[in-house]
C-alpha cells in the first residue's frame, strides 16, 4: 500500500468534448469543440457504444460542420463527439505496392492487413518553388502519338482529357504499364467508379505485371461522398513519400469531374454559398492544392518526382465548360480525345490540334527530337487539306502527296491498348514516315507493316535499338542503317491479312456510373 502510495503519479487528461446538434445525410452540426482545426478526425459515439470517425470541414463561430466517414444511422441528436488531436492519415510505403485500399487507408483487396511502418497527412502544403527545378526528364508512355507530340516530363501535370467512352483510362493504364522497367512506382486513384471497373484495370495491371509496382486507391461509386473527395489526397500523400525518398512516382487521378461532383455536394450539405454550376467558390483551390503537389524536387531535397495525370471528362467536346477550364488552367497541358476520331477507328483519337504539352518539348529524348521534326505542323496541314479535299475532285500532286502522306501517319499513330511500345522502336517507326518511306506501302497496310516492321527489327537489328536507348540519340550513322533496313524490309514485305488491320480497345473501361447518386 504505502508502494503504491509513493509510486502514484497524478496524470490529469483533458479531452475536449462537444454534442451533435443535427445530423443527415453523412453530415453532422456539432457544438463545443471550439479549438476543432480544419480536418481533424472527430470520433462520434453512436446508439450502439461503438465510435464512427468524422471531419472537420466546416468551422464557425459557435459550430462545426463534420463529414461522417461512415453511416450515420446510429448517430443522434445530442450524441457526443470527442476531438482526436490527429489529422487524417494514410499508410504509406512500399507495404502499400500491389495491394487495393479505400480512401482511408484500409485494404479492401482479401489479402491481409497492410504491415506499414508510415503514415502521412492527406493534406499537404505544395513544394516550395525553391525546392523543385526544371521538367527535362521523360516520363515514357509507351504511346507513339503522345511520346511523339505531346511528350510527358517527370514532374509534370499533363491532363487527359475527352467525352465518356473515348479511352480515357486505357491511356492511363498503358502509362502504368510502360513503367514496368523504368523504376517508377504508379498510384491509380479510381473515384466513383463502379467495382466492374476497377476490377478490370486491376486485373488488367496484374495481368502485365504492373500491379506489383502500383497501388489502387479506389472509392467506389457506392460508397459516401467523403470518401470520394479524400481518395484524390490520400494518394497524393502515397506518391509523396516516395518522391522525398528520392524515388519517382506517377498518378493518375480518374477522374477529377468526379471528384469536383463530390466536392459540391459535401458543400452544399454544409450550407456553404452554392457559385457557377452550384460549385462552391473554393472549387478552383480544391484542384489546385492537389496538383501543385506534384514536382520534381531538387538534388538537395532527394531529387525525386511526382508525375500526375488527372483525367476530367468533357459533355460533347465542350472543353470549355467549368471544371475542364479549371484543370487546364491548372496543369502543365492536356492530351485531348476526340470522339468523332474514336468513332472513326483511330486508337488512340488524340486531337493533335488541341493538345499541347507546355514543358514536353525540353523532356523529349534528342532522337525522338530529331525525327518527329515537323510531325504536327504536317499533321495539321493533313487535317486542314481534308477538310478542302472531300469538296473538290481536281487535286494538284502536292496536294495529294500530302493527303497521302497524311493518311499513312494517322495510320502509323494507331496503337492497340496496352501493346506499349519502347521509345527506341517509337524513333524507327515515326522516322520510317516522317521520311517518306512508306510512300509506296498501301495506307490500309501500314498498321501491319509496323507490327512486321518491329518484329523484324528486334530479331536482325537488336544492335540499332540498342545504341538508340543507351545513347538516347540518332547519330547519321543510326539513320543510315535504319534507311538501309527499312529499304530491305520493303523489297519483301507483304501483308498477312490483305488488307485494313482491326485495332484499339472500345473504350469500354471508361463507362459512366450509372447508380451514382444525383449530386445536390
Amino acid at each position: 500500500m504505502k508502494g503504491a502510495i509513493t509510486d502514484y503519479e497524478n496524470r490529469a487528461r483533458t479531452e475536449e468534448v462537444g454534442q451533435v446538434l443535427q445530423v443527415g445525410d453523412g453530415i453532422a452540426q456539432v457544438h463545443g469543440l471550439a479549438n476543432a482545426m480544419y480536418q481533424e478526425m472527430l470520433e462520434f459515439e453512436d446508439d450502439r457504444g461503438e465510435t464512427t470517425m468524422g471531419l472537420a470541414m466546416s468551422l464557425e463561430e459557435d459550430n462545426v460542420g463534420v463529414i461522417i466517414m461512415g453511416n450515420d444511422r446510429w448517430i443522434r441528436e445530442g450524441s457526443t463527439v470527442r476531438r482526436t488531436g490527429h489529422l487524417m492519415s494514410v499508410p504509406v510505403g512500399n507495404a502499400v505496392l500491389g495491394r487495393v485500399i479505400n480512401a482511408v487507408g484500409e485494404p479492401m483487396d482479401d489479402k491481409g492487413q497492410i504491415e506499414y511502418e508510415e503514415t502521412r497527412p492527406v493534406e499537404e502544403v505544395a513544394p516550395s518553388v525553391m525546392h523543385r527545378q526544371d521538367v527535362d526528364t521523360p516520363l515514357q508512355t509507351g504511346i507513339k502519338a503522345i511520346d511523339a507530340m505531346v511528350p510527358i516530363g517527370r514532374g509534370q501535370r499533363e491532363l487527359i482529357l475527352g467525352d465518356r467512352k473515348t479511352g480515357k483510362t486505357t491511356l492511363a493504364v498503358d502509362t502504368i504499364i510502360n513503367q514496368r522497367d523504368q523504376n517508377v512506382k504508379c498510384i491509380y486513384v479510381a473515384i466513383a467508379q463502379k467495382d466492374s471497373t476497377v476490377a478490370g484495370v486491376v486485373s488488367t495491371l496484374e495481368e502485365h505485371g504492373a500491379l506489383d509496382y502500383t497501388v489502387v486507391v479506389n472509392a467506389p461509386a457506392h460508397e459516401e461522398a467523403t470518401f470520394h473527395y479524400l481518395a484524390p489526397y490520400a494518394g497524393t500523400a502515397i506518391g509523396e513519400y516516395f518522391m522525398e525518398q528520392g524515388e519517382d512516382a506517377l498518378i493518375i487521378y480518374d477522374d477529377l469531374s468526379k471528384h469536383a461532383n463530390a466536392y459540391r455536394q459535401l458543400m452544399l450539405l454544409l450550407r456553404r454559398p452554392p457559385g457557377r454550376e452550384a460549385f462552391p467558390g473554393d472549387i478552383f483551390y480544391l484542384h489546385s492544392r492537389l496538383l501543385e503537389r506534384a514536382a520534381r524536387m531538387n538534388d538537395e531535397h532527394g531529387g525525386g518526382s511526382l508525375t500526375a495525370l488527372p483525367i476530367g471528362e468533357t459533355k460533347e467536346g465542350d472543353i470549355s465548360s467549368y471544371i475542364p477550364t479549371n484543370l487546364i488552367s491548372i496543369t502543365d497541358g492536356q492530351i485531348f480525345l476526340d470522339s468523332d476520331m474514336f468513332n472513326s477507328g483511330q486508337r488512340p483519337p488524340i486531337d493533335v490540334g488541341n493538345s499541347v504539352s507546355r514543358v514536353g518539348g525540353d523532356a523529349m529524348i534528342d532522337a525522338m527530337d530529331d525525327v518527329t521534326g515537323t510531325l504536327r505542323l504536317d499533321l495539321a496541314q493533313y487535317f486542314e487539306l481534308q477538310s478542302f479535299a472531300q469538296f473538290g475532285s481536281d487535286l494538284d500532286e502536292a496536294t495529294q502527296q500530302t493527303l497521302a502522306r497524311g493518311e499513312r501517319t494517322m495510320n502509323m499513330l494507331q496503337q492497340d491498348e496496352h501493346d506499349v511500345i519502347p521509345v527506341e522502336e517509337q524513333v524507327c517507326l515515326i522516322f520510317a514516315v516522317t521520311n517518306g518511306l512508306l510512300d509506296d506501302i498501301d495506307a490500309d497496310n501500314v498498321v501491319d507493316w509496323q507490327r512486321q516492321f518491329r518484329e523484324h527489327l528486334k530479331n536482325s537489328h537488336e544492335d540499332l535499338l540498342n545504341n538508340i536507348r543507351e545513347t538516347q540519340e540518332f547519330s547519321d550513322e543510326d539513320e543510315e542503317a535504319l534507311r538501309e533496313a527499312i529499304e530491305n524490309f520493303n523489297e519483301g514485305y507483304e501483308p498477312e491479312s490483305g488488307g485494313v488491320v482491326e485495332v484499339g480497345g472500345t473504350g469500354e473501361d471508361e463507362e459512366e456510373e450509372g447508380e451514382e447518386e444525383e449530386e445536390g
